[in-house]
């Protein structure tokens, strides 16, 4: 699913309608439907709902709404923002269509009235159509003194393709000024905000797009930025029957050092979980017999150890290493390796003696940023999972200059390393060699805890050893699938209670989870894609 600007947004509803001959004013019935849906669907005890509508077309989706929800029983007022006589186009259409919901047109003057004050009181759920994607902010006037309003009650809001007062093309993490919202419905695409910035305030309540009839050549982006859980579908072919576990891959963990026994641990259940068909865990001699007991499908090899009890530059001998690397699909290389000089001996000496494909992580990564000359996936596959502070000591700068440049350092590091990077945090980014970038929008603040990333990196590990073909897609969707076995975990405890390894528990249901709960084709308008949050 490509991500859109606003312009680009415009361009093809303009397409859509000049060259694919699909009616503007049926895109906005299409939009108007897919909001009324949502709102029946998530907000069902939602009886008396107050619509605010401007005077452009996210006021006609309003509208559309708006009589769709009155023809479902629902006790629904329509709050104005100017007056009637100053619609046009397809806003006033939908506007004169609009005979079940009363309609109330206030001016600057009034909004203090008791009437309005009543009518939001009285409300269970506020419908924001007051602008959308093309509006450039501040808020002003009315919609401002109105938000206002809106913002200070705990009354839910559904905001119709944004929240008014957010720049569709926004970077952003937050914007201050904008109406809160406790949901989204955009159309078509998501754009720019709705992937960056914290529309709703939570990771988990829902950002949904809803097609409403554009075909997909309609759909054009130059930014060539796409949505991560688009490659969960990889995973959701069944498996042939005659299936056996040699056909999807043997993961080689290397990790681990004394004391750091449950990296490499977690990241071999999760390897299994994720359903790579063999999983060898090689650690150093002393910490063998702790990592063995995580699991009885777990396969490992006993490592020469140095005196900090670390994996030694010893192993690197030709026998060792053929023993080791023998049938191995993908590597996995650095949770709780440590960097001792031992240790950082074996891991630049193993990266030259073998092309196999290989994730790095933690430790592995801060050996190699020592060592940026061996930062080159043009022969093999290569996939870095850093987070900020990695990502800071491998491009020589500073976390802040990192956090603020995201984007188009990922990119320009990827493409000059020949690497995939997953840049971690919030909104993880997933950049390829190509110049394409994935955004994720999974996950949540309780997976800010100590062996989420080993997890990670057992994941892309497994992704990667059973779709070798499509390694590009393998790696968005294992960071997509890791958030959205976090975000279910969430479901049953609390965010500071939430272990890593609790994670791995609910991969079984974020594989069965259809982020697409429609038959996604061109022109479907059945359901909606959720980049955030789950059905209720």
């Amino acid at each position: 699913m490509r991500i859109l600007t606003a312009d680009e947004m415009r361009t093809t509803d303009r397409v859509t309608v000049d060259r694919y001959g699909v009616p503007s004013l049926e895109l906005m019935e299409h939009a108007g439907h897919a909001v009324a849906r949502f709102v029946l669907r998530t907000f069902p005890e939602a009886q008396r709902i107050t619509v605010l509508c401007g005077k452009g077309n996210n006021g006609g989706d309003g509208f559309v709404a708006a009589r769709t929800l009155a023809e479902a029983g629902r006790k629904v007022k329509v709050l104005l923002l100017g007056y009637p006589a100053d619609l046009k186009g397809d806003a006033k259409e939908m506007f004169e269509r609009m005979e079940m919901a009363p309609v109330l047109a206030p001016d600057e003057a009034s909004l203090e009235l008791a009437q309005v004050v009543d009518l939001l009181r009285e409300s269970d759920l506020f419908l924001d159509a007051v602008v959308g994607t093309g509006f450039n902010p501040p808020l002003r006037g009315i919609a401002a003194a109105l938000r206002d309003q809106i913002n200070t009650r705990s009354t839910p809001v559904v905001a119709v393709d944004l929240p008014s007062g957010w720049d569709a093309d926004s970077r952003e993490y937050l914007v201050e000024g904008a109406y809160r919202a406790d949901a989204v419905v955009t159309f078509t695409a998501p754009k720019l905000a709705h992937v960056c910035g914290n529309l709703t305030d939570s990771a988990y309540k829902p950002i949904v797009v809803a097609p409403i009839g554009s075909p997909d050549e309609a759909i054009q982006s130059g930014l060539n930025l796409t949505w991560a859980g688009t490659s969960k579908r990889i995973t959701e072919t069944p498996r042939p029957a005659e299936s056996n576990k040699g056909k999807f891959g043997h993961v080689l963990v290397i990790g681990g050092s004394y004391g750091k026994a449950g990296a490499p641990a977690m990241a071999s259940l999760a390897a299994l979980r994720t359903g790579a068909g063999l999983v060898t865990a090689a650690v150093a001699q002393p910490i063998l017999d702790a990592v063995a007991r995580v699991a009885p499908e777990l396969m490992t090899t006993p490592l020469r150890a140095g005196g900090q009890g670390e994996i030694s530059s010893s192993n690197l001998d030709q026998e060792t290493l053929k023993e080791l690397l023998e049938k191995k699909t993908v590597l996995a290389i650095g949770p709780g390796l440590g960097q001792s000089e031992e240790t950082e001996k074996f891991v630049l000496g193993l990266l030259e003696k073998t092309d196999l494909p290989v994730v790095l992580d933690a430790d592995a990564l801060n050996i190699l940023a020592k060592h940026k000359d061996k930062l080159n996936g043009r022969n093999r596959l290569m996939v870095l999972t850093p987070h900020p502070g990695e990502m800071a000591r491998l491009a020589g700068i500073s976390t802040s200059e990192v956090q603020v440049n995201r984007e188009p350092l990922a990119r320009e590091f990827s493409m000059k390393n020949h690497v995939t990077l997953v840049l971690k945090g919030w909104r993880t980014l997933i950049a390829h060699p190509d110049g394409s970038i994935a955004i994720n929008t999974t996950g949540n603040p309780g997976m800010a805890k100590g062996g989420s990333g080993d997890i990670l990196t057992g994941i892309v590990a497994a992704m990667l050893a059973q779709y070798p073909r499509t390694a590009g897609e393998a790696v968005n969707a294992a960071v997509y699938l890791h958030g959205l076995a976090a975000d279910f975990a969430v479901r049953e405890q609390d965010e500071h209670t939430l272990l890593a390894t609790d994670t791995i528990a609910h991969l079984s249901t974020a594989f069965r989870f259809r982020s697409f709960d429609f038959h996604f084709r061109s022109g479907d308008k059945g359901g909606y894609v959720w980049l955030q949050g789950t059905p209720r």
